[in-house]
């Protein structure tokens, strides 16, 4: 019995030790393959790609520089769409309360806060909305803003209830978190 376990013993080590030094081989081959200079043809056309993805990336670029006065001249078509600033606080509250008013909701407040936009003549306003309703007129009304021809961007909502008025089934309470901009000159 202890002389068939130290024959097991000495096969298993032979064994490793074969693995090992194949594994040594072709670790010595593989990195004898990796440093054999590549051909000139095979540089070539390691270049060849090269130049085809610069040349690429170069008419999109003379594309991008083409459609830039374009696009320039609809970003200010844009910016002169906007409401003024002088005006545009009223002119938001009442638009916000006619759509309220379409979609059959009771506006309770409206907030705002203003922060100037660097580098643009714009004023960015963060607007927070009250509207008390039932959930088919609370989408009624972000169906207008989304449809409105000023710009809100609807940032989030957070929702409440009324239900302690009218025991439980009542109306939702709906905090809308807007955001609009004007034009400062």
């Amino acid at each position: 019995m202890q002389n068939s376990f130290k024959i097991q013993k000495q096969l298993i080590i032979g064994a490793l030790a074969v693995l090992i030094t194949a594994d040594l081989a072709l670790a010595a081959y593989s990195w004898r393959l990796s440093s054999i200079p590549q051909t000139p043809k095979d540089q070539l056309s390691g270049e060849q790609r090269k130049l085809e993805v610069l040349r690429a990336d170069i008419r999109r670029a003379e594309e991008i520089k083409e459609r830039m006065p374009a696009t320039q001249r609809d970003c200010d078509k844009f910016e002169q769409s906007l409401r003024p600033a002088n005006s545009g606080y009223s002119g938001v509250t009442t638009e916000i309360g006619a759509i309220a008013g379409k979609a059959a909701l009771q506006m309770d407040g409206i907030g705002f806060k203003q922060k100037a936009v660097p580098a643009r003549n714009l004023e960015s306003v963060d607007i927070d909305a009250t509207v008390t309703g039932d959930y088919a007129s609370v989408v009624k009304f972000l169906n207008g803003l989304q449809r409105s021809e000023n710009v809100y961007e609807v940032e989030g909502l957070s929702l409440g209830s009324d239900a302690e008025k009218s025991g439980g089934n009542g109306p939702v309470r709906v905090i809308v978190h807007m955001r609009t901009y004007f034009r400062t000159v």
